[in-house]
Formats: C-alpha cells, sequence, structure tokens
C-alpha cells in the first residue's frame, strides 16, 4: 500500500526570486500540500545559506495560518543553537495557537555556516551544546507538559512550564542521519525521522537500533519512525530529469567551491553540462532519489515503505523551476505534490 505522504520544504531561493518571493511559494506549496491531505509539512533550519528557513518556529505559524488541517513542524530546530527553555515557550505558543498541529522536531548538527552558528550562540564558540543535546531535549519535552519540571535556579528549585500554556502538548521527534541518533531518539524514548534524503545509506541500520534499543517513555509507549526522501515527479521521465537539474548544480556547487549557491532556472542548469569528472559525484549523491513519472515513484514508495515498515514518508519536492514561472510559486515542487497525490 502506499504511505502517508507528508513534505519537508527546505525553502530554497531561487536565481529568478527574492526572500519575500520564496516564502510567498513555500505558502502555496503548503496551501496545496493541505489541499491534497499530506499529512505534515516541515521546515528546515539553515543560517547564512540560500534558503529562507532560518526561523522553524516563525515560519510554521506562518504555515499554519495558510492551512487548515495538515500538521506543521521543524524538520528541524537545531538545538545545539537555541536554549531549550526559548524553544519550548515557542513552541508552546505555536501549540496553543493550533492545537493538536503541531510537531516539533529536534536535531543537534549546526546547521549552517561556522560563523552564523558561532553568533548564534552568543559568541561563545562550541560550548558542548551538542554533547548535552539528550539531556536538553528531555528537559524541553518536560518544561512542554502541563506538570512541567523541577529545575535549579540558584539555591531555588522551581517548576517550570513553558507559557503560553496549551491544553495539549506538540509531538516531539529527534531527527538524525546516523546510529549515534537513533540510539538517542530510543534512549530518550522518542519519535524518530532518519534523514534518508541527505546521503541515502544507513537507514536500515539506524531503525534496527531504534526499534531494538527503544525505551517506553513518559511520552511514548512505542518506536514510533519514518523517513525522508527526495522526488521529482513528471509527466514524463525527460521532463522529470530535467527538473532534477538545479539540484544536481547545487550539490555540484558545495562539493567544490564549499559553499551552496541559489538554485539555477533549469534553462540555465542546463547551459553548464555536467562534465565526465563530476558524473561519478552527481551519480553517487542522486542514486536514491525518486526522479520520474507519477506511476514509478509511487512504486518505489511502496517498494522503500515496505522494505523498512514504515507507514510514512517525508518527501522533499526537489523539482526546479522553468524560466518565466511566476517568482512566488514554484510550479514543478506543486507538480510533483500533486502527481503523486494522483491529482
Amino acid at each position: 500500500m502506499m504511505p502517508a505522504l507528508s513534505v519537508l520544504d527546505l525553502i530554497p531561493l531561487r536565481t529568478d526570486q527574492s526572500s519575500p518571493d520564496t516564502i510567498t511559494a513555500s505558502r502555496r506549496l503548503a496551501a496545496v500540500a493541505d489541499e491534497l491531505g499530506y499529512r505534515r509539512y516541515w521546515v528546515a533550519e539553515h543560517h547564512l545559506e540560500p534558503f529562507a528557513s532560518t526561523s522553524p518556529a516563525l515560519f510554521m505559524g506562518i504555515i499554519a495560518a495558510a492551512t487548515t488541517q495538515i500538521s506543521v513542524g521543524s524538520g528541524a530546530v537545531l538545538l545545539p543553537n537555541h536554549a531549550p527553555y526559548e524553544v519550548a515557550e515557542q513552541f508552546a505558543m505555536l501549540e496553543a495557537a493550533f492545537p493538536g498541529r503541531v510537531d516539533l522536531g529536534l536535531g543537534r548538527a549546526p546547521g549552517g555556516h561556522p560563523v552564523a552558528i558561532h553568533m548564534l550562540r552568543g559568541g561563545r564558540g562550541d560550548d558542548g551544546a551538542a554533547a548535552r543535546f539528550p539531556q536538553d531535549a528531555h528537559t524541553l519535552a518536560l518544561m512542554l507538559r502541563p506538570e512541567g519540571v523541577d529545575v535549579q535556579a540558584g539555591e531555588q528549585t522551581i517548576t517550570l512550564t513553558a507559557t503560553p500554556k496549551p491544553v495539549t502538548s506538540p509531538r516531539m521527534w529527534v531527527l538524525g542521519t546516523s546510529p549515534s541518533s537513533a540510539r538517542t531518539a530510543a534512549e530518550l524514548g522518542a519519535r524518530y525521522v532518519y534523514g534518508h534524503h541527505f546521503f541515502g545509506a544507513g537507514t536500515a541500520e539506524a531503525l534496527d537500533i531504534y526499534r531494538s534499543e527503544f525505551r517506553p517513555s513518559e511520552f511514548l509507549d512505542k518506536p514510533e519512525v519514518f523517513l525522508t526522501m527526495n522526488v521529482v515527479v513528471a509527466d514524463t521521465d525527460e521532463e522529470a530529469h530535467r527538473l532534477a537539474l538545479p539540484s544536481k548544480h547545487t550539490m555540484l556547487s558545495l562539493a567544490t567551491g564549499g559553499t551552496l549557491i541559489p538554485q539555477p532556472l533549469v534553462e540555465e542548469a542546463e547551459l553548464r553540462p555536467i562534465t565526465d569528472d563530476q558524473q561519478p559525484f552527481i551519480d553517487q549523491q542522486f542514486e536514491h532519489w525518486i526522479i520520474g513519472t507519477p506511476d514509478y515513484a509511487r512504486a518505489q514508495l511502496e517498494a522503500f515503505a515496505k522494505e523498512h515498515e514504515v507507514d510514512e514518508i517525508m518527501i522533499n519536492p526537489g523539482a526546479g523551476t522553468f524560466a518565466g514561472a511566476e517568482p512566488g510559486r514554484s510550479p514543478a515542487r506543486e507538480q510533483t505534490l500533486r502527481l503523486l497525490a494522483g491529482k
């Protein structure tokens, strides 16, 4: 059976867009996902890079206000960049405004340029926040419960609860791309998302660790997991592969220059053919992407879900854009969602 589908939006900036255009395009993409019955819509956190996704909590509010039923979430809030209580208050506010629709996805990667990360952390550099991730994630989750958590403030112990107090609590997920993240999620008794869209490897090992080492907690009785996947769908294979070209060039830019560039239009990407020397890298990076027609893509998603025993896959709609498109829309990304949904 076809798994439930959700959307991961990295909110990429194209060469024909301003940042306001990008935000408008993502808001419209979320409305399409909501209309089609997708389960979740998550936004990422990146800093000093060509993405309009620096603040997941703020962007989630924009998306939730533009939709009616889809769950909105962070993919992910990178917890080492933030104080746990700050994140708890942000998500308590979202849950109070949109009860039952909020997912709190947490990660411990830095998520951007080292200078930007340094400044996010108050110019303190690496203060061990990544190592504290399991403890901070657990404390954050407790703050979001109605009963709160006891914390030590000098010589005083107080019960700290995130405010405003929502009637329900956001669903917390741990995101990762390694056995270490799977083990952390299992030890916390938290929901887990494996970032298959990053590398396309290690998925089976991570899921086995998470499921076999899972400890029931005050948050979750049994393992709950889904996977992410890069997907480009069009009416023909030829069109789908053309639409994947801009993503290939952004990956090449990162690999060769160490920086990401705004996503080129399809026609711009076609003016820069991939060389024979570059092709092996592209083949490796895109080996696990699903690129093709609706029937092909749905069959691949069904097989992938069955192989890993998951009933939900979150897709990153990685299609580029043809020249002449409205800057405030991403037509091919919307097309991917519609064709997968059979609409």
